[in-house]
């Protein structure tokens, strides 16, 4: 996966200003609590460099992680080493789940949902989730909503430059996907280094988001605007999935 493999070394600089991890994890507790969860067996889905997993899993006595990026996972070991958190890390597909255990909270945040471009791969990712968790475990995940995609990042450029890293953002909205190209120079003993991403995240609506949580077993006990208790509004950017597994998965 070329993707985040040179960006990964730079996420949490670029990444820490513009979310609130510790609010977000104590969001997701207190959902738990809420919930009954039994606080044994934790799982954060395309866990990055864990920066939710770390805000997490202190309240657990079993943490995984699981990415498909090895260089993000190897940045979310030293972290969680250096905070003394016990934790196994994965590298998989969160789309072909396989660790053979089940858990009593499953998270997947910062968008990662959207990176999976075509509803057979949410089917099967969704169908992973709910046979990993245990019957009265909940799953927490949270998409770029579809006015996000669509009219903020959208057709839109954007910059930064703080010195140390200096990045122009490109964004192409198309056919329900947004494809961003970036374009990184990190500064290195007064040289810039030079380094290419591309992402793409699919735009999904509530409706379709939840029809194939229905399609695949789960029940939605609650939803959240940008982890707070709010209203979902035409113009929210983030909307938070509070689930649970209800039923066996429909066929078609």
């Amino acid at each position: 996966m070329e993707c985040y493999k040179d960006f990964a070394h730079i996420y949490d600089e670029l990444i820490q200003g513009d979310v609130d991890y510790k609010t977000w994890g104590n969001v997701i507790l207190d959902i738990c609590k809420e919930n009954n969860i039994n606080f044994e067996e934790y799982l954060d889905l395309a866990c990055g460099t864990g920066n939710m997993t770390k805000e997490i899993a202190t309240s657990f006595k079993h943490t995984w992680g699981v990415d498909l990026s090895e260089d993000m996972l190897m940045e979310a070991d030293k972290k969680l080493r250096g905070l003394s958190i016990k934790g196994k890390l994965v590298s998989q597909n969160i789309c072909n789940l396989q660790l053979n255990r089940k858990f009593d909270l499953i998270t997947c945040c910062l968008d990662s949902t959207n990176y999976i471009l075509n509803e057979q791969e949410i089917e099967k990712y969704l169908i992973g989730v709910k046979n990993h968790l245990k019957e009265d475990g909940i799953f927490i995940f949270d998409i770029n909503s579809y006015y996000k995609l669509s009219h903020v990042l959208g057709n839109n450029i954007f910059t930064y430059d703080d010195g140390e890293v200096v990045y122009i953002w490109e964004n192409n909205f198309e056919n329900e996907i947004v494809d961003m190209f970036l374009t990184f120079f990190v500064k290195d003993h007064g040289r810039y280094d030079r380094f290419d991403e591309e992402h793409s995240e699919r735009a999904y609506t509530e409706s379709q988001i939840e029809g194939l949580l229905i399609k695949c077993g789960f029940l939605i006990l609650k939803k959240l605007n940008n982890y707070r208790n709010v209203k979902i509004e035409e113009d929210t950017e983030r909307i938070v999935y509070i689930v649970k597994g209800a039923t066996t998965c429909r066929t078609n």
